[in-house]
């Protein structure tokens, strides 16, 4: 793989938080492309964590990522928890990345997906300067394009130093609440980061919009979210056998006001153990 001058803007202050379990080429193919992305266009800090019976990421990934990055690689800061749980429990691997975080900006970022350098920017900034809280770097409604990629289009793409020109020929698609979300790291704490009660896919993109709009400033910016799609286990899709639980749990959510949330979310056990204070 070529390797190319890229200027690395300074993300110092932010830190990205990937949950990660590799089930398919197509996901190892995902991983390997967002973390070139982000680590040689940014200083930043990346936490992965992988939890698996066994350390793919570290075996079929890590060393790709490194001969592309050079000494951007010590940003990336892998963490591997063994589990022969077939369920991810993404919700929970968040909020142990979380309470790792020592900036005061953190990134919930899906290992599939990229942004335009600028997205990245203005998010963070937004943050920092005290504008909002939480901020959607992309639009609402049809702001995602969905890249049924393969390896030569990713490795052109990287390449070229990293042009989206090629991928604006895929469909574009809805965008809504999930993929990536820049937060005020003590504002995420403040009012529960993630929550526990969902479990593998489903209803907790909805719910965690709902909570943070309800209790503290949310901003957006209108550009596009470039998603590399893959091949769907019942971890991520409505098949999945807490998905009826993960929609009682929103149902029953999204009809309380601040108040309400407030005293939901001080009851919860996942809040009391990590040691919270909730508003």
């Amino acid at each position: 793989m070529e390797t190319f001058n890229v200027k690395r803007e300074d993300l110092s202050d932010v830190t990205f938080i990937v949950p990660l379990r590799i089930e398919s080429q197509d996901r190892m193919r995902n991983i390997i492309t967002s973390m070139i992305y982000l680590l040689r266009n940014f200083k930043t800090t990346v936490i992965v964590k992988e939890c698996d019976e066994e350390k793919i990421f570290e075996r079929s990934a890590l060393g790709i990522i490194k001969d592309a990055v050079g000494g951007a690689i010590e940003d990336l800061n892998y963490v591997y928890e063994k589990s022969s749980e077939y369920t991810f429990h993404r919700t929970k691997i968040l909020n142990d990345m979380i309470m790792m975080t020592k900036t005061p900006v953190v990134v919930n970022y899906d290992s599939d997906i990229l942004l335009p350098k600028t997205s990245y920017i203005r998010s963070r900034n937004e943050i920092i300067n005290g504008t909002v809280n939480v901020v959607y770097p992309y639009g609402m409604g049809d702001w995602q394009f969905q890249l049924n990629t393969n390896d030569s289009e990713v490795t052109n793409f990287i390449n070229s130093n990293f042009n989206f020109d090629s991928f604006k020929n895929y469909r574009k698609w809805d965008a809504k609440f999930g993929f990536c979300q820049f937060f005020n790291t003590e504002e995420y704490k403040k009012w529960g980061m993630e929550n526990e009660n969902f479990i593998a896919y489903g209803y907790e993109d909805d719910e965690r919009h709902y909570r943070f709009s309800m209790l503290t400033s949310v901003g957006r910016i209108d550009d596009f979210v470039y998603h590399m799609e893959h091949g769907r286990t019942s971890n991520s899709w409505f098949n999945n056998p807490y998905i009826e639980k993960n929609r009682d749990t929103w149902e029953t959510l999204r009809v309380k006001g601040p108040e309400g949330l407030i005293k939901y979310y001080k009851e919860q056990e996942y809040v009391k153990s990590r040691g919270l204070n909730i508003g």
